[in-house]
């Protein structure tokens, strides 16, 4: 697998830090593109509190509303703004209409997730990745989940479910005008470590340049060189293929674990609004968008507390393996946790589904749905931030196959779930999904953990092999 030192960056910037910008300026970079992220769970989330209001509007069953659900998170891609307008205008005789543009809704909400993670691997080392992916995933996993369906319920109870498209249409607008103002490229094949201004300046530096200009002044030669020079010279970087990441057995096992684990606390989350609608009558729209806050705040938690866990494993570990990154074991550094949170989550899963079929006090759900979006977060951001360890030059790519391979098989179980509601039981129905993630998940992290060193060895003899052919 490449390592930091796999980077192709410009020869003049070789023998620099890793990246020119300063501690505070990556956590500010890496709080834009917390802010870029946001939209993608937040235009799925915020759509939550609202299906029993499109039960009503569109006069179709809850399991056909959910469908909207599932095809948001199989067609995650591109068109969010235009889609918004669209669906902001829709009228409540097209249900047809309201399934496509969900579709196209999703199409502008997922790149930002897997830019985001390159910008991390980009300006990160592994010893600080842990903690600045962990801030990165802010918005995508703690405040889409819970200021979503807050402002979700309160559109919809005030002005309307249409309301919550405007909302998004206005709010992404928004987002996009500050990162074109202020996102620096980060790319190392085009900036390096952000010494230098790329080939084309224009399109490869932001409207207002506020980061790293303390560390370009420092360097006057570069800066001069630069300035004479209209076209940098760029090394060429082969195009990749991100499926072929499918084929490296850490990174599937590594997906297949993540994927499983988001696809139970999917099942979860959507159905808080139709559960708790029908179990606790005295919800309003408005505090059954509050109730979808202990997801939130649990995830909030949960991404900064692991950020930190991550960072400080991996230093403990560095001190015991003082060698090579070659024979280093990243893989224990960031999962020796994973197993228990594994079972902590399943277990929860389990107790909050007979929770919600006993009708039991409202305090315990939502307690249950804390740990359960706390320990989920855990789960997700320590497989992920090992695939951007395994493959920091292909970041994006990464998150890009992690969101596949997590929104199809979300997707699958969300589509599936109310009957299985219908035939099982609340209970039961979460003893067996819960179950099976636990089949999938504790096999596919121990082999991770203890089998891992000997996959990269090997993963990297056949690329020696493949080169010298």
């Amino acid at each position: 697998m490449p390592s930091e030192d796999d980077v192709v960056v410009p020869s003049d910037t070789r023998q620099g830090p890793h990246s020119i910008f300063e501690t505070r300026e990556k956590w500010a970079i890496v709080s834009l593109v917390s802010l870029g992220m946001l939209f993608s769970p937040l235009s799925a989330n915020i759509y939550f509190p609202a299906i029993p209001t499109l039960d009503v509007a569109f006069n179709k069953s809850t399991e056909l509303i959910n469908l909207t659900v599932t095809l948001f998170m199989v067609f995650q891609g591109i068109l969010l703004a235009l889609s918004c307008v669209g669906l902001a205008l829709i009228p409540t005789s097209a249900y047809w209409l309201l399934l496509l543009l969900r579709c196209l809704q999703a199409f502008g909400s997922a790149s930002t997730i897997s830019l985001g993670a390159g910008v991390v691997g980009d300006i990160s080392t592994r010893a600080e990745r842990g903690g600045f992916f962990g801030v990165s995933t802010l918005g995508s996993l703690a405040l889409g989940p819970s200021v979503g369906p807050v402002l979700g319920a309160v559109l919809a109870d005030k002005l309307g479910w249409r309301a919550i498209f405007w909302f998004l249409c206005i709010g992404s607008a928004f987002c996009a005008l500050v990162l074109v103002l202020f996102l620096p490229e980060t790319l190392r094949a085009i900036v390096g470590n952000g010494s230098i201004s790329g080939p084309h300046p224009f399109l490869h530096s932001p409207l207002v340049p506020v980061f790293g200009n303390k560390q370009r002044s420092r360097r006057p030669a570069l800066a001069e060189a630069s300035s004479l020079t209209a076209k940098p010279r760029v090394p060429a970087t082969k195009f990749r293929n991100p499926m072929k990441l499918l084929l490296i057995p850490e990174i599937f096992l590594a997906l297949l674990a993540g994927g499983v684990a988001y696809a139970l606390a999917c099942v979860v989350l959507t159905a808080i609004s139709t559960l708790f609608k029908a179990d606790y009558i005295f919800l309003t729209e408005p505090t059954l968008g509050l109730c979808f806050l202990a997801w939130g705040f649990g995830s909030l938690f949960s991404t900064v507390i692991t950020g930190k866990m991550l960072d400080w494993g991996y230093q403990r570990m560095r001190r015991r393996h003082p060698g090579s990154q070659d024979d280093f074991p990243i893989e224990k550094a960031r999962l020796h946790l994973v197993p228990c949170f594994i079972v902590l989550f399943v277990s929860c899963c389990i107790g909050y589904g007979w929770c919600m079929d006993r009708r039991t006090n409202i305090g315990g759900p939502l307690l249950f749905l804390f740990i359960i979006s706390y320990l989920s977060t855990a789960i997700m951001n320590s497989l992920q931030t090992l695939m951007l360890d395994l493959m920091p030059t292909q970041a994006s790519s990464v998150i890009a196959c992690n969101n596949l391979v997590r929104c199809g098989l979300g997707a699958v179980l969300v589509s599936v779930i109310e009957p299985m509601f219908d035939a099982l039981g609340l209970g039961w129905a979460h003893i067996v999904v819960g179950g099976l993630c636990l089949l999938i998940t504790m096999p596919a992290v121990w082999v991770l953990i203890r089998f891992g060193p000997k996959l990269r060895v090997r993963a990297g003899l056949r690329r020696e092999a493949d080169e010298s052919n």
